[in-house]
């Protein structure tokens, strides 16, 4: 049997919070939002949880439960979300399986939507699935690009997006599943040759399709399972959709 393992970025501060806590260990119905993030890993049986921490990292840590399976990382400097699971690979130096990369604030994304996302990754033998979206309004969200096969081609942020890729509706939620040995290798073809002097993680897809390799999508039914939190209004909502459906986001 495959096995399962998931990296959970956590490092960022969270300006817009107004607060000096790491945003993730802010609670949404009483819980931190990193705690909800990593019981949705252990939910799909993840061998390895690898949280990758940066901004007053041991407020994060002391929230989080003693559990053998997860391993924080250090990220010192935050050079994009490519850097993020870079700092990870030491981790996996052993393992071989899928890596679902998480976000530690996106706290209602729920462990059945993973599980999709895991059958049709192994059913397809892909390198790389990634959870979209269709938005009538994309906001400054990744485009997805398709190739004339109708898979993934690459993601276009935003910000290096031409006027025509900006109005593509559908749109990169930021979760992935990688094959483990391909998320490295591709990695490491990555630069920050981009407006914002980033490592992308998104650059890994378009990577990976030069190699051959199959990246395809599943698409999300719920936009709130998917949505981060930047703010603390943003929070407030979120936890106002959980409390009005609580068992579904459980």
């Amino acid at each position: 049997m495959k096995k399962t393992a998931a990296i959970i970025l956590a490092a960022g501060k969270g300006t817009r919070m107004k607060s000096d806590k790491p945003k993730v260990i802010f609670e949404l119905a009483g819980v931190p939002m990193i705690n909800r993030v990593i019981n949705t890993a252990k939910k799909i049986d993840s061998d390895i949880i690898a949280t990758v921490v940066g901004y007053k990292k041991e407020q994060v840590m002391a929230v989080t439960e003693d559990n053998p399976k997860i391993k924080f990382v250090e990220q010192v400097e935050q050079n994009g979300t490519g850097h993020a699971v870079m700092v990870t690979e030491n981790v996996f130096s052993d393992f071989e399986g899928d890596i679902f990369i998480l976000c530690g604030d996106v706290p209602l994304l729920r462990y059945q939507t993973l599980e999709k996302i895991l059958k049709h990754h192994r059913d397809t033998n892909a390198s790389c699935t990634v959870l979209t979206a269709v938005m009538d309004d994309a906001l400054r969200y990744g485009r997805i690009v398709r190739n004339n096969s109708g898979n993934v081609e690459r993601i276009v942020e935003f910000k290096d997006a031409t006027e025509e890729q900006k109005g593509i509706k559908e749109i990169n939620t930021g979760i992935y599943c990688f094959d483990s040995k391909s998320l490295f290798a591709a990695l490491k073809d990555v630069t920050n040759k981009n407006n914002q002097n980033e490592y992308y993680l998104t650059d890994t897809l378009e990577i990976l399709n030069k190699k051959n390799n199959l990246v395809t999508s599943v698409l999300l039914d719920d936009m709130i399972e998917a949505s981060g939190v930047n703010s603390q209004e943003q929070l407030a909502e979120l936890e106002d959709a959980y409390l009005k459906n609580q068992a579904h986001y459980q």
